[in-house]
């Protein structure tokens, strides 16, 4: 069985800083690209950051840049979103995802992230 748990999110202020985790079991991890998608409140979904299976290229929206870093262990089957900076309008339901080329794609649960003073 597919698994991606998302964990690390939490009530912040605007300044702060969190780092999400995403771990994943049920398949081969290290072949995928992840990415992290993120939606707020009344709003469709926004791609954050995607690094690729290697974790040697990484893309960023241009809204978290230079605030955000994406990062993943394979030996951990684990890919982290360290955020930095952290603004009100950062604050959504974060998830990440999973892709292989043209094959279906996989999806976590989501952790909410709330920077507010």
């Amino acid at each position: 069985e597919v698994q991606l748990v998302e964990s690390g999110g939490g009530l912040v202020q605007p300044g702060g800083s969190l780092r999400l985790s995403c771990a994943a079991s049920g398949f081969i991890f290290s072949t995928y690209a992840m990415s992290w998608v993120r939606q707020a409140p009344g709003k469709g979904l926004e791609w954050v950051s995607t690094i690729n299976s290697g974790g040697t290229s990484t893309s960023y929206t241009n809204s978290v840049k230079g605030r955000f870093t994406i990062s993943r262990d394979n030996a951990k089957n684990t890919v982290y979103l360290q955020m930095n900076n952290l603004k009100p309008e950062d604050t959504a339901v974060y998830y990440c995802n999973a892709t292989l080329g043209p094959g279906p794609d996989y999806w976590g649960q989501g952790t909410q992230v709330t920077v507010s003073s």
